[in-house]
Protein backbone atom coordinates (compact mmCIF):
# COMPACT_ATOMS: atom_id res chain seq x y z
CA UNK A 1 0.00 0.00 0.00
CA UNK A 2 1.29 3.34 -1.13
CA UNK A 3 1.91 6.01 1.12
CA UNK A 4 -0.72 8.37 -0.25
CA UNK A 5 -3.47 7.81 -2.61
CA UNK A 6 -4.96 8.98 -5.50
CA UNK A 7 -8.21 7.74 -7.45
CA UNK A 8 -10.50 9.30 -10.41
CA UNK A 9 -14.36 8.46 -10.23
CA UNK A 10 -16.57 10.54 -13.13
CA UNK A 11 -14.18 12.91 -13.16
CA UNK A 12 -13.45 13.82 -9.97
CA UNK A 13 -10.14 13.19 -8.27
CA UNK A 14 -8.91 12.36 -4.74
CA UNK A 15 -5.50 12.83 -3.37
CA UNK A 16 -4.73 12.32 0.23
CA UNK A 17 -1.11 12.85 1.64
CA UNK A 18 -0.74 11.87 5.64
CA UNK A 19 1.59 12.95 7.95
CA UNK A 20 2.74 11.47 11.32
CA UNK A 21 1.93 14.00 14.50
CA UNK A 22 4.40 13.12 16.69
CA UNK A 23 3.52 16.19 18.61
CA UNK A 24 -0.21 14.93 19.10
CA UNK A 25 0.76 11.61 19.49
CA UNK A 26 1.44 9.60 23.13
CA UNK A 27 2.46 6.33 22.05
CA UNK A 28 3.33 5.39 25.89
CA UNK A 29 -0.54 5.34 26.10
CA UNK A 30 -1.60 3.77 22.59
CA UNK A 31 -2.20 6.93 20.54
CA UNK A 32 -0.73 7.65 17.57
CA UNK A 33 -2.25 10.78 15.63
CA UNK A 34 -1.64 11.10 11.78
CA UNK A 35 -3.77 14.29 9.80
CA UNK A 36 -4.42 13.53 6.26
CA UNK A 37 -4.80 16.88 3.63
CA UNK A 38 -7.03 15.73 0.74
CA UNK A 39 -7.63 17.74 -2.59
CA UNK A 40 -11.20 16.77 -4.40
CA UNK A 41 -10.58 18.20 -8.27
CA UNK A 42 -13.50 18.27 -10.32
CA UNK A 43 -11.91 17.49 -13.90
CA UNK A 44 -15.53 16.40 -15.09
CA UNK A 45 -18.12 18.19 -17.16
CA UNK A 46 -20.67 18.60 -14.39
CA UNK A 47 -20.91 20.56 -11.65
CA UNK A 48 -20.93 18.12 -8.75
CA UNK A 49 -21.60 19.15 -4.85
CA UNK A 50 -20.15 16.44 -1.91
CA UNK A 51 -22.71 15.64 0.18
CA UNK A 52 -20.69 12.89 2.69
CA UNK A 53 -18.21 11.28 3.69
CA UNK A 54 -17.66 7.76 4.39
CA UNK A 55 -14.23 6.89 6.24
CA UNK A 56 -12.85 3.05 6.70
CA UNK A 57 -9.89 3.21 9.02
CA UNK A 58 -8.28 -0.13 10.18
CA UNK A 59 -5.38 -0.10 12.57
CA UNK A 60 -2.66 -2.67 12.93
CA UNK A 61 -4.20 -5.36 14.56
CA UNK A 62 -6.91 -5.24 11.69
CA UNK A 63 -9.81 -3.95 14.14
CA UNK A 64 -11.93 -1.48 11.51
CA UNK A 65 -13.93 1.55 12.36
CA UNK A 66 -16.34 3.40 9.85
CA UNK A 67 -17.06 6.71 9.87
CA UNK A 68 -20.11 8.01 8.21
CA UNK A 69 -21.37 11.73 8.71
CA UNK A 70 -22.70 14.42 6.19
CA UNK A 71 -19.75 17.01 4.25
CA UNK A 72 -16.37 17.24 4.87
CA UNK A 73 -15.03 19.54 8.34
CA UNK A 74 -18.21 21.24 7.92
CA UNK A 75 -18.68 22.00 4.83
CA UNK A 76 -20.38 20.52 1.21
CA UNK A 77 -18.71 21.90 -1.19
CA UNK A 78 -19.85 22.13 -4.79
CA UNK A 79 -17.22 22.34 -7.47
CA UNK A 80 -17.86 23.19 -10.74
CA UNK A 81 -15.60 22.13 -13.55
CA UNK A 82 -11.73 22.90 -13.32
CA UNK A 83 -13.11 23.83 -8.85
CA UNK A 84 -10.74 22.30 -6.54
CA UNK A 85 -11.26 22.11 -2.54
CA UNK A 86 -8.58 21.17 -0.51
CA UNK A 87 -8.67 20.39 3.39
CA UNK A 88 -7.19 18.74 6.44
CA UNK A 89 -8.40 16.08 8.87
CA UNK A 90 -6.92 13.93 11.61
CA UNK A 91 -7.45 10.64 12.58
CA UNK A 92 -6.13 9.04 16.30
CA UNK A 93 -4.90 5.45 16.26
CA UNK A 94 -4.46 2.81 19.05
CA UNK A 95 -1.51 1.61 16.93
CA UNK A 96 1.78 2.50 15.41
CA UNK A 97 0.38 2.29 11.86
CA UNK A 98 -2.82 1.17 10.01
CA UNK A 99 -4.65 2.03 6.91
CA UNK A 100 -7.56 4.33 5.38
CA UNK A 101 -9.69 4.19 2.85
CA UNK A 102 -13.37 5.25 2.01
CA UNK A 103 -16.06 7.43 -0.50
CA UNK A 104 -17.45 10.33 -0.86
CA UNK A 105 -21.26 10.85 -1.71
CA UNK A 106 -21.11 13.16 -4.54
CA UNK A 107 -24.77 14.70 -6.25
CA UNK A 108 -24.76 15.95 -10.08
CA UNK A 109 -26.84 19.18 -10.96
CA UNK A 110 -29.19 16.91 -12.62
CA UNK A 111 -29.82 14.49 -8.98
CA UNK A 112 -27.70 11.73 -10.14
CA UNK A 113 -25.65 10.00 -6.75
CA UNK A 114 -22.11 8.67 -7.31
CA UNK A 115 -19.87 7.35 -4.93
CA UNK A 116 -16.23 9.28 -5.29
CA UNK A 117 -13.50 6.30 -4.66
CA UNK A 118 -10.93 7.16 -1.85
CA UNK A 119 -8.22 4.91 -2.04
CA UNK A 120 -6.41 3.05 0.33
CA UNK A 121 -3.31 5.06 2.10
CA UNK A 122 -1.55 3.88 4.74
CA UNK A 123 -1.08 5.83 7.97
CA UNK A 124 2.31 5.67 9.50
CA UNK A 125 5.61 7.35 11.55
CA UNK A 126 8.09 7.67 8.80
CA UNK A 127 10.97 5.42 10.06
CA UNK A 128 8.81 2.65 11.12
CA UNK A 129 9.43 -0.89 9.18
CA UNK A 130 6.12 -2.52 8.99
Amino acid sequence: MQFGSEAVTRGVRIQVVPRYLPEQSQPERGRWFYVYQVSIVNEGEETVQLLSRHWIITDARGEVQEVRGPGVVGEQPVLATGEQFDYVSGCPLPTPFGSMRGSYQMVTEDGERFDAEIAPFSLSQPDLVQ
